[in-house]
């Protein structure tokens, strides 16, 4: 098995600030407890005390993110991803790669990334959701693969946003901005920039990372509820701090009704508790051969 494991495992380079993927995730629990909701969370003035207790290694991961997340890298990231010619392999393949590129990269936990996406799809069976919606909780962090291909962890994970108009200020830490080349670009700086105002964020450029190209992977597979949950899960901006409406059409509220309910999911079922993976792993082989062939463009 490919073990790319070191190469991010340490912030070792400007590439790799966290000490794993999992940093960030761990972060979004300080911004967005699970006892607070958002309404409270955007009427206190908890956020600017978070920023200044934030971590050193999740401030630097902002920093680059916000510097280089721009219109023309989204662009060529698009341009080089989308295609889908990277390699093919299963959904299964995916996750044990991704275990490989993380497991041995976090100081907190032994789980398997596996365990954690089986964690949050139980969960959501739990609770009694349709399959298309349990089998979004396990897949739905798989397009942190994009490490496998050497890309920096500003551009696999991280809150997303749209590019190519202003930056809204309840952006984590959204004073790194200054240093991105598009504030500079009069064009995108008004709040609709290259846009109509309600044209869709189907048609909006969203910062790159692993829900828009896993978006892509699987987007001729699932139903559309599940397709915005994992092409929008990370854009905390609009689905706990209500911004970008203005970007948005009927349908995508439509849609992200069904984002805010896949994120208490995402965020909070995260436990040491090891699964039973021997019971419960052929009721997920079944699940995924229901919606997915067996090999997947990538």
């Amino acid at each position: 098995m490919v073990r790319p494991a070191d190469s991010v495992k340490q912030p070792l380079d400007e590439n790799a600030p966290l000490q794993s993927l999992d940093a960030w995730e761990d972060d979004l629990l300080k911004r967005y407890p699970e006892d607070e909701s958002p309404e409270s969370q955007s009427e206190r003035d908890g956020f600017r005390n978070y920023e200044e207790d934030t971590r050193s290694g999740v401030r630097e991961f902002y920093r680059l993110n916000h510097r280089y997340q721009t219109v023309d890298f989204v662009r060529a990231q698009r341009e080089k991803y989308l295609p889908l010619r990277q390699r093919r392999m299963s959904i299964w393949e995916a996750m044990e790669t991704l275990n490989s590129l993380t497991d041995d990269s976090d100081p907190d936990t032994e789980l398997p990334q596996i365990a954690h996406a089986v964690q949050t799809a139980e969960a959501i069976r739990g609770d009694g959701h349709p399959e298309w919606f349990i089998l979004t909780g396990l897949i739905h962090d798989l397009g942190k693969v994009l490490c496998l291909f050497n890309e920096p962890q500003w551009a696999v994970v991280g809150d997303t946003f749209p590019v190519g108009c202003a930056f809204s200020d309840k952006i984590v830490l959204a004073e790194f901005f200054a240093n991105n080349p598009d504030m500079h670009v009069p064009e995108y700086q008004t709040a609709c920039g290259i846009y109509e105002e309600h044209c869709g964020l189907d048609n909006v450029l969203m910062s790159w990372g692993h829900d828009e190209y896993l978006y892509h992977v699987v987007k001729d597979y699932l139903p559309e509820e599940s397709l915005a949950m994992i092409r929008y899960h990370s854009f905390y901006p609009a689905h706990r701090e209500g911004e970008y409406e203005h970007l948005m059409n009927d349908h995508d509220q439509k849609m992200f009704k069904w984002v805010r309910r896949f994120n208490p999911y995402d965020l909070y079922t995260k436990s040491e508790a090891q699964p039973d993976m021997d019971r419960l792993l052929p009721w997920y082989q079944k699940l995924v051969d229901k919606f997915f062939p067996n090999e997947l463009a990538w």
